[in-house]
């Protein structure tokens, strides 16, 4: 489809040969509290976070004030104390006036925020507020009408796949390219929360660049950071993790990762990262100073000139400054042009081929 491989957010570069962008996600951790989200943004930024991402959404955006049957949660749902949709995302929704006041205070602490909006007057706010990127999450990967107007703002989309078919998937990039819009990456995600380590399938992290040549991050929901880790050696360039700081109970603090944590996450995403290479077979430059570490032949008895080289008087050894051991049988039993002394590196201009 020809989605651009590299673009940016911000000031901060995504792109096949980039370092990962680690997104922190601060979902509902807010508990709607100016103070709390400053805490979490600070402490995000100190532990590694390259981009801030909120949700801007009310209750009535999302759903039906109802309690008949369809608006229920289900009891084993991980929400269910809050009985209705409705309540929940009242309890979760990040107000036009929070989300302002979160974009001027990354401002000042000179991290780039995001958000994920969630209906169409809410792209206009986030565009009066210069919304750098949009995140489409993955409930809305059917919402077309949404998903053009983010497209038609020509700003950076990223696309989470948790509930998309290939079908859906397919629908939704049509749609961005459509109106133009190039700057596109899509993100491995598995929309359970917390979401099981045996269900994140992040092979098909190396199967969604293949297909669609395009940039592939993940989403993840699991507790732990394995597989955000596991995910920057199969080619993800942008981890999203939701965060939130110690002691803070929020409607999704229990499967949101700690500060410790997300510090960890991010120190071994670097790690692997730095470990990756560029691919190329070769000897690294720290073995070249091993380089003679490695067997040649040497002579393991005196040798008199005209005598025979057996196996009695040459032998394979360490280090690797004599003969290649690939000559051993080349010259067995064939007649040496010189003396030579116990411990003589061999060489091939010794043997008589007479």
């Amino acid at each position: 489809m020809n989605f651009k491989k590299n673009f940016k957010i911000g000031n901060k570069r995504i792109g096949l040969n980039s370092r990962a962008l680690i997104v922190a996600e601060i979902s509902a951790n807010h508990n709607q509290n100016l103070l709390t989200t400053k805490k979490l943004i600070t402490s995000a930024i100190k532990n590694g976070a390259d981009l801030i991402k909120i949700q801007t959404y009310t209750a009535d955006s999302l759903t039906l004030n109802l309690k008949k049957k369809d608006f229920i949660i289900k009891k084993d749902n991980a929400w269910g104390k809050d009985k209705y949709l409705w309540k929940l995302y009242k309890r979760a929704e990040t107000s036009a006036d929070l989300t302002k006041k979160i974009f001027k205070f990354c401002k000042s602490k000179k991290i780039i925020v995001f958000s994920t909006p969630f209906d169409l007057g809410t792209v206009d706010l986030l565009e009066k507020l210069n919304c750098p990127a949009y995140k489409i999450a993955s409930p809305e990967i059917t919402h077309i009408p949404l998903i053009e107007k983010i497209a038609s703002t020509k700003k950076p989309i990223i696309l989470s796949l948790g509930l998309s078919s290939i079908k859906d998937t397919e629908l939704a990039l049509k749609t961005i390219k459509k109106k133009g819009n190039l700057k596109v990456a899509i993100l491995q995600c598995v929309a359970s929360y917390p979401a099981e380590i045996n269900e994140q399938n992040l092979l098909a992290i190396r199967e969604l660049i293949k297909k669609y040549n395009i940039i592939v991050g993940l989403s993840d929901h699991t507790l732990g950071y394995v597989s955000p880790i596991t995910s920057i050696a199969l080619g993800a360039k942008i981890i999203e993790k939701h965060f939130n700081i110690k002691k803070n109970n929020s409607p999704d603090s229990f499967f949101s990762t700690n500060e410790d944590d997300f510090n960890l996450m991010v120190k071994n995403i670097r790690l692997t990262e730095a470990s990756m290479g560029n691919g190329k077979i070769k000897i690294s430059k720290s073995s070249k100073k091993n380089y003679n570490s490695r067997r040649s032949i040497y002579v393991s008895s005196k040798i008199q000139k005209g005598e025979l080289i057996t196996n009695q008087n040459i032998k394979i050894v360490r280090p690797g400054y004599g003969l290649h051991p690939k000559f051993f049988k080349y010259i067995l039993n064939k007649k040496s042009k010189k003396t030579l002394k116990f411990g003589d590196r061999f060489k091939l201009k010794y043997v008589d081929d007479k």
